[in-house]
């Protein structure tokens, strides 16, 4: 068994190969990549490299799959199986988190928060399982009608590095339960959990090619999904950059389904007769959670002029106490970033900041001597033209932007091509129906960030994303409707 020590106790480390059709296998190339503790920037072992090669490998085993054993395992057995992962993810709850940890770098607590919302997931759609049903329709003339949803076939999913654990749920779990096979590819920064959890997959009972799990790099294995001719969807969570890719590879190939959740600059307002405390606690976690490396971070911070100066004093004071390093620390609130690439980028859009004229007030700086930490950092006086209110930045970095009154707001945080979500502090029902109503996003929270359920569907409006997951909603991208019409 291979170990990583961190303070305190060893993390196991689990497979580092490919999972095709079951089994643990090396690349066909025979190479493999590092993976990097982020605390640190030291080597956690090396990992098996997907290519292409191994990519039709693995959807091989899932057409096979799809069409043989899979196909003739009825909805209640899916639910079932997908119960006792859940299950197996919880007895692991304790490793899970650890592994995450180490190879993501977010606080340990988060990652076992993560994983809470992980089981919720996997159980939620097991019970959806034998639940998905079709209608019948009465039609004109002797005839009856009736749709059947049916499993889309050979899935290719690709999983981002913020959320490693949480992102596979969301994948894998709907998928499965509608009767699809999955070739999924992990972000090559974070390949760990995702792997250990094909072992509980396995063990789970789940049949030889239902599962294939690859690290790899996007423009190879990702490429290769997203271009693979028998893949028969393809769903991405990452950059709209990429989602760009994707969505050209998918029409040049075989037109394959495409689901997508991408990126976002996603607009919190706070208005002067918001609850202050609230909404300055609420606006902190909103961008500085999971070191700020979340797709639906509240990036552009509105605050009404009339409790700007306030907001602003208290928001500094907030983010000066917040609670940066090891994130195997119980006190700890904010790890480092992913990477060596996620920090430099980070802390070029500050130097970005303050060179187009926004105040810093606090932070800007790399905590700490080794690992890729960046100190909570607040702009005041940032106007809507500059950078770092335009562009997704991905980091523990607050831009705040002053207005006036309800219908300006409305128009400058619409004024982005993202839409993935929004939020609004009022205690005004007006204002914040208004907002709700108003705001071009595929979630808007009130006096509230970052609630997710997984009863609740989750995707963006405009270059946010093209498709709903989570909910009822998310079980539609992964079936066909079928009408059948009989003659009486």
């Amino acid at each position: 068994m291979v170990t990583a020590t961190v303070p305190g106790q060893q993390v196991k480390i689990g497979p580092t190969r490919l999972l095709i059709n079951n089994e643990w296998v090396n690349s066909i190339s025979d190479r493999r990549f590092e993976t990097i503790n982020p605390a640190t920037g030291e080597v956690i072992c090396e990992v098996a490299e997907a290519d292409a090669a191994d990519v039709d490998q693995a959807v091989q085993a899932a057409r096979v799959a799809f069409n043989g054993e899979w196909s003739k395992i009825s909805a209640t057995r899916r639910g079932e199986l997908l119960y006792k992962l859940a299950d197996l993810i919880k007895q692991n709850i304790d490793e899970l988190a650890h592994l995450e940890t180490l190879d993501n770098g977010k606080p340990l607590q988060d990652s076992l928060g993560d994983l809470e919302l992980v089981i919720a997931c996997y159980r939620y759609y097991a019970g959806w399982a034998d639940k998905v049903q079709g209608k019948t329709i009465p039609i004109n003339g002797p005839y009856f009608c009736y749709t059947r949803h049916e499993p889309v076939g050979v899935v290719g999913q690709i999983i981002p590095w913020n959320f490693p654990l949480l992102m596979q749920a969301w994948k894998l779990a709907p998928a499965l339960a509608t009767g699809n096979t999955v070739v999924l590819k992990t972000a090559e920064q974070t390949p760990l959990s995702a792997l250990r959890v094909g072992e509980l997959i396995i063990e789970a009972g789940f049949p030889p090619g239902v599962v294939n799990i690859l690290s790899g790099y996007g423009p190879t294995a990702g490429a290769a999904i997203a271009r693979h001719k028998d893949i028969d969807k393809v769903a991405f969570t990452g950059s709209t950059e990429v989602g760009h890719l994707i969505m050209e590879a998918a029409a040049k190939s075989n037109l394959k389904r495409v689901t997508l959740e991408l990126g976002g600059k996603s607009p919190n307002i706070v208005f002067a007769d918001a609850d202050m405390d609230a909404a300055i606690a609420g606006s902190h976690d909103a961008i500085f959670f999971n070191q700020g490396q979340c797709c639906c971070a509240g990036s552009r911070l509105f605050v009404e002029e009339k409790c700007y100066d306030e907001f602003v004093a208290k928001t500094v004071e907030k983010a000066q106490n917040r609670i940066v390093g090891n994130p195997f620390d119980a006190k700890t609130e904010q790890g480092p970033q992913v990477d060596k690439d996620q920090f430099d980028k980070v802390m070029s859009y500050i130097e970005s900041g303050m060179r187009e004229g926004a105040q810093m007030l606090c932070g800007g700086n790399q905590v700490g001597e080794q690992g890729f930490f960046i100190a909570p950092t607040v702009f005041a006086d940032v106007r809507d033209d500059m950078k770092i209110a335009q562009e997704e930045i991905f980091g523990p970095v607050m831009s705040i932007i002053k207005f006036k009154d309800l219908d300006e707001v409305i128009q400058r945080a619409n004024a982005t091509m993202y839409g993935l979500a929004a939020a609004v502090w009022t205690k005004d029902i007006t204002k914040a129906h208004a907002i709700a109503n108003n705001l071009r996003a595929g979630t808007v929270w009130v006096n509230c960030y970052d609630v997710f359920d997984a009863a609740a569907p989750f995707g963006g409006f405009k270059q946010s994303g093209i498709g709903r997951e989570l909910g009822e909603y998310g079980l539609q991208q992964y079936t066909e409707i079928k009408t059948v019409t009989i003659k009486l």
